[in-house]
């Protein structure tokens, strides 16, 4: 299926590991332009050789988003040398290791600017040209833990912003051909991730690492095993298309019937 997004210039975040880099791959299958942001300079220069380099229109910006203005500035630098994007796929996310309900306030703002404040910053610089075009597409990916609220209360919570975030920016941007949307999905297996079982620590305490996952599968994945990066992509790509114009403000579950 040719999901017409061919030439497409597309801005990954996260983009030098796990879901970050599936994405920036798949979408460099398509024949898209793909620009990627992400801490790590070797691991972005590894990816932009399997996407085939700078030849085939593909650039990086190692940074920090974290960093006080740098998502302004690294996404002035891509478009200063590639021109405006046409895809933006937010994949910043994560608990910063803050678990206690009772954490400072210091620390809910961290959670909150990694999983939606720097999305929001970006967005706000992306969207006056995608208005301009008349089209433009918006995905953030999101998760279940914006629903049952399990583990880190400020990542789930955070999350749920973010899904609220973008049914609100979606509908309001729905009429001038934008399309936000999010991507929500479950647990991913990911190379040195929580759920690798070849990770240190999962290595370390195996009988810990089983018991944690026998019990995900049989309370929270009904398709009996974990998602893999390969299992999210195409729903990336699909919601990036044009076959998306009436998916405005969606949430999507890409969960394996999981919770």
């Amino acid at each position: 299926m040719d999901l017409g997004i061919q030439g497409k210039r597309v801005l990954v975040t996260g983009a030098s590991r796990g879901m970050g880099r599936g994405i920036a791959l798949a979408f460099a299958g398509e024949g898209c332009r793909v620009s990627m942001v992400a801490r790590g300079e070797k691991e972005l220069k590894t990816v932009l050789k399997e996407m085939g380099g700078e030849a085939q229109g593909h650039d990086y910006y190692a940074a920090d988003l974290m960093a006080q203005g740098a998502a302004m500035t690294a996404v002035k630098a891509l478009v200063k040398r590639g021109g405006a994007f046409d895809i933006i796929i937010h994949n910043l996310g994560g608990t910063l290791r803050v678990k206690d309900h009772l954490a400072p306030m210091r620390q809910w703002q961290e959670v909150w600017k990694l999983n939606i404040g720097i999305a929001i910053e970006i967005n706000r610089m992306v969207v006056p040209t995608m208005k301009k075009k008349g089209w433009g597409r918006i995905v953030h990916m999101s998760s279940t833990a914006s629903e049952h609220f399990r583990g880190a209360a400020a990542y789930g919570v955070t999350k749920a912003y973010l899904n609220a975030y973008t049914q609100s920016l979606g509908r309001r941007l729905a009429k001038d051909g934008i399309v936000v949307s999010a991507v929500m999905y479950s647990v991913i297996k990911i190379d040195g991730g929580d759920w690798d079982p070849n990770s240190p620590t999962n290595r370390r305490l195996r009988a810990d690492f089983l018991r944690r996952k026998e019990n995900l599968l049989q309370e929270h994945q009904p398709i009996g095993r974990l998602g893999e990066v390969e299992d999210i992509t195409p729903f990336v790509l699909f919601m990036a298309s044009p076959y998306a114009r009436f998916a405005a403000a969606s949430v999507i579950p890409v969960t394996g019937g999981g919770s």
